[in-house]
């Protein structure tokens, strides 16, 4: 390991970096889920779309889903064309969609008003349709912003809008060959198996007449400990019991812990307590940290007061609050120090931005025997190309 973080002392920084052995490694697991049950596994880009990977991906997975249309063209054009391209937006635009038509073969509408719209359409194209569900099941504490099911979400048709919908215009029905749902976030098989007795209890009398059912994202299947036989459990239950092909679209789980952001140590300062500034901003490089918020892990490093030496970690923005978090070291920081933080493949390098100009980090790849190679980098007409 010791030679992998001496080829990364090469790289420029800030620079995310990929471990090809370690998203192979989850590949091989979720590839273990399709292989012992039939489901059918799906590469979700907005939490990973390093392209440079998706040949290796696509040797494992049965494909990719996209939010719109220009994941899906990513994933048509850099993703084998043998393998499945779904979409899903909350609503579709019409100058878009004759484009989306010829990248997708699974189109998943947010309502039966899109069904309406663009429902015959996509059909007369030979797509599968599918219509996104809100159970109306909330499984998750403490990220409201990533829970689809909480009141006056925008996410999804609840019964009591399909029942509606349905009685009204019956024909829509015969346009949806599959329904899908989308409302875990870093969890466990347990919230699945919740949400799927909420799923067949609004919904189940649809299920039968449907071709397929796509579980969604949010799966931590390859994190230790996962619960991989009750997921198992609850893919063969909706194919034994309703004859359902089943989807599951991760994110995460594809790239979880395989990535580092590399960055170095610009300058320390003291104001009540030891500061140091790293050219890695939070707000810029990894905004889950704000979001969520987040606390990446760090390498060599302890949480505040554990070892001798505690700084608080912040960026080069103008930011107040452009904090990573507060962390103790074996030694005191000084300027042009490296440090990795780790977990960094996943909703990173698609959510950066340039704020106060700050340039996007690099892109390297971790090869499986130690080398590194330098995928992009990114300079100032990237920075006034998105102006």
């Amino acid at each position: 390991m010791s030679q992998r973080f001496d080829e990364m002392k090469q790289l420029p920084t800030p620079c995310y970096v990929v471990d090809e052995a370690k998203i192979e490694q989850n590949l091989e697991i979720l590839r273990g889920v399709m292989d012992r049950t039939g489901a059918r596994i799906l590469l979700a880009q907005k939490a990973f779309s390093m392209y440079a990977l998706y040949p290796l991906i696509g040797e494992y997975l049965s494909g990719a889903t996209a939010s719109g249309l220009y994941e899906a063209r990513l994933g048509m054009e850099e993703m084998d064309s043998s393998l499945e391209n779904h979409v899903f937006s909350p609503a579709f635009r019409e100058e878009e969609f004759e484009e989306i038509l010829t990248y997708c073969d699974h189109i998943v509408f947010n309502s039966l008003k899109q069904v309406e719209k663009f429902g015959r359409r996509a059909k007369e194209c030979g797509k599968s349709v599918g219509l996104r569900i809100n159970p109306q099941c909330s499984t998750q504490e403490g990220h409201a912003i990533y829970d689809p099911c909480a009141p006056g979400s925008r996410l999804g048709v609840t019964k009591e809008n399909l029942v509606q919908g349905l009685a009204a215009q019956p024909e829509l029905f015969s346009y949806i060959d599959g329904l899908h749902f989308h409302t875990l976030c870093e969890q466990d098989a347990d919230a699945l198996e919740v949400t799927l007795a909420a799923v067949e209890e609004a919904f189940g009398e649809y299920l039968p007449r449907m071709k397929w059912i796509n579980f969604g994202g949010g799966h931590h299947i390859t994190r230790e400990g996962y619960d991989m036989e009750r997921l198992e459990h609850c893919i063969r239950r909706m194919q034994e019991k309703y004859g359902l092909i089943v989807y599951l679209e991760p994110g995460e789980a594809v790239a979880l812990n395989a990535g580092y952001l590399v960055t170095t140590v610009l300058e320390t300062l003291h104001n009540d307590m030891e500061i140091a500034i790293l050219d890695t901003s939070a707000a810029c490089h990894m905004p889950d940290v704000l979001e969520m918020p987040y606390r990446p892990p760090l390498k060599d490093s302890g949480e505040a007061g554990e070892k001798p030496y505690t700084y608080r970690l912040g960026g080069p923005t103008c930011l107040a609050g452009d904090i990573i978090g507060d962390y103790s070291f074996d030694s005191p920081l000084k300027e042009g120090d490296r440090l990795y933080f780790q977990d960094m493949a996943i909703y990173s390098m698609v959510k950066n931005n340039t704020f106060n100009g700050m340039p996007l980090p690099s892109i390297a790849l971790l090869k499986k025997d130690g080398r590194c190679e330098l995928v992009k980098q990114f300079g100032y007409e990237d920075f006034k190309r998105r102006l």
